[in-house]
């Protein structure tokens, strides 16, 4: 057993977790972890597997990470690329075919086919229509290394001229073959037999190779919570997710390949982690669906809707980049649309204005920073939320008061300090960074 498959079992056997930098290990070194079958880590792995006549690839990571994939890559085999498998267009999982692409032509093989669900193009296009929108959100996300992981040039150069923000890799490489349902691909030895399926997205899919009774699970397994709630991010699907995961354990798979975290050897192993993974997720939507069906409103959903511990508890489960929280909010949209049941929030008045009068009531700003402060000095969670509203509006109300602002500063640093997810880090650490500069401007 290769080193990172012992990883794994250890993980999972012995339900050990030593942190996301043991789990997902961006350092683009390839593991053999089968006949034929290798996987490099990068900030999305590559899964490449020899098939007779070639190799064929499931996703390419990142435009930054190709140089060091393909290096990796080539230590490994010396053989054409035939094939690129996308599992779904994220850019972190697309962004490096270009560099393939270059690499085929520098050597005069054949141009490897692009093959994808028939959604991936279309994502693209919404790519490139909202290119700003996506360059700020993902900045804003993965601060302050997002330059590196989400491709693109930033704000300015060495010479102070302006460049472009762009999101993603320049240009999209799109598919050459898609399909809609399902389709077997054949390639020298090797069948691919290539299964559409929404959960993270609509254009993902997984992969069962019954030569080597392996899965290509692309991100629907990634050694962290399931990213079906991410707070800045279009529709995601966690019942569909949760069957797909069904589907998968079906196969009774010996070996599975994720896009994130680490591959899993054994058939009681992985069915283990698929079931529970699954599992999770259902109660999600089964308990909010129950509540919904009730009359709650999407508050009382929020607040009331929990996933017990034991999940949590996995080393492939952690909250460390989406949280079971943020996914009651995609359940609601999916099932409910955007209306939460408050019906002063159908038409709503500007934030500023309801801060305004707030702080009116209170009797000026002072008073709600004050009061902000004392709930954010208790540390615990229903104050620190509360602490947040009250902040917020000092500095909506009075947004040059540096008072307001400094505070400001100060209780999202504090929120920032006390959550695991990434996205929760990512927005508290933004408007922190936010109001540390118009306190200093002020």
């Amino acid at each position: 057993m290769s080193e990172i498959l012992a990883r794994s079992a250890h993980y999972i056997d012995n339900g050990v977790y030593e942190g996301a930098g043991l789990i997902n290990r961006p350092t683009t070194e390839l593991s053999e972890v089968g006949d034929g079958v290798a996987l490099i880590e990068a900030f999305s792995h590559v899964v490449a597997l020899k098939s007779g006549d070639g190799l064929v690839l499931f996703d390419t990571s990142l435009d930054a990470f190709a140089g060091g994939v393909l290096t990796s890559l080539r230590k490994w085999s010396d053989e054409p690329v035939t094939h690129i498998c996308y599992t779904h267009g994220h850019a972190d999982h697309v962004g490096g075919t270009g560099a393939i692409l270059c690499e085929a032509c520098d050597k005069g093989h054949t141009r490897p086919q692009v093959v994808a669900h028939e959604n991936v193009s279309p994502r693209f296009r919404r790519y490139e229509l909202t290119n700003g929108y996506n360059f700020t959100i993902n900045a804003r996300q993965f601060a302050p290394a997002s330059e590196l992981k989400m491709g693109g040039g930033g704000n300015g150069n060495a010479g102070g001229t302006p460049q472009p923000r762009r999101f993603g890799p320049d240009p999209w490489v799109d598919p050459d073959t898609t399909f809609r349902d399902a389709m077997t691909l054949r390639a020298g030895d090797l069948t691919f037999q290539l299964n559409h399926a929404i959960g993270e997205t609509d254009d993902h899919l997984w992969a069962w190779i019954p030569e080597h009774k392996a899965i290509c699970s692309g991100d629907f397994v990634t050694w962290v919570f399931p990213n079906a709630g991410n707070p800045q991010k279009v529709q995601r699907y966690p019942l569909e997710w949760a069957k797909a995961l069904r589907d998968m354990a079906a196969k009774e798979p010996e070996l599975l390949l994720p896009a994130h975290g680490l591959p899993i050897e054994g058939k009681a192993r992985i069915a283990t982690v698929l079931d529970t993974i699954a599992t999770a997720l259902e109660t999600l939507v089964h308990q909010a669906l129950e509540m919904m069906n009730n009359g709650a409103r999407f508050d009382d959903v929020l607040h009331n809707v929990k996933l017990p511990g034991h999940f949590i508890d996995k080393p492939y489960l952690k909250p460390v980049y989406d949280e079971p929280e943020f996914i009651l909010h995609n359940v609601w949209r999916l099932y409910g649309g955007w209306y939460d049941g408050n019906p002063s929030r159908l038409k709503p008045a500007p934030d500023a204005m309801l801060a305004q009068e707030i702080v009116a009531l209170a009797g000026g700003v002072a008073p709600v920073i004050a009061r902000a402060q004392a709930l954010a000095q208790t540390g615990e969670d229903a104050d620190m939320r509360l602490a947040c509203h009250l902040v917020e509006a000092a500095a909506l109300a009075e947004p040059d008061n540096r008072d307001a602002h400094v505070a400001r500063a100060q209780i999202y640093g504090a929120r920032r300090k006390a959550e695991l997810s990434l996205m929760s880090k990512g927005i508290f650490g933004w408007a922190e960074r936010e109001s540390t500069k118009k306190a200093g401007d002020s």
